[in-house]
């Protein structure tokens, strides 16, 4: 069954504590191709609207109607 996830950020999460030699990019928009890592995919959400609920696929997004 296919589920609806939300993600609110449109950015990654930035790892720099511990044992890295480098800060690691933990991919916070749900988009990344090499998940949990950044892949720079969240450049594509930067205009969405901050009220908005939008669907992602190989073509592009769609805005959601949120009244349902």
């Amino acid at each position: 069954m296919p589920r609806l996830v939300k993600h609110e950020r449109n950015g990654p999460y930035r790892i720099d504590e511990g044992q890295v030699k480098f800060p690691i990019w933990i991919c916070g928009c749900g988009l990344s191709k090499n998940k949990p890592y950044c892949d720079g995919s969240h450049k594509k959400t930067r205009d969405e609207a901050a009220d908005g609920v939008y669907l992602y696929d190989d073509q592009g997004r769609v805005k959601v109607p949120t009244e349902y």
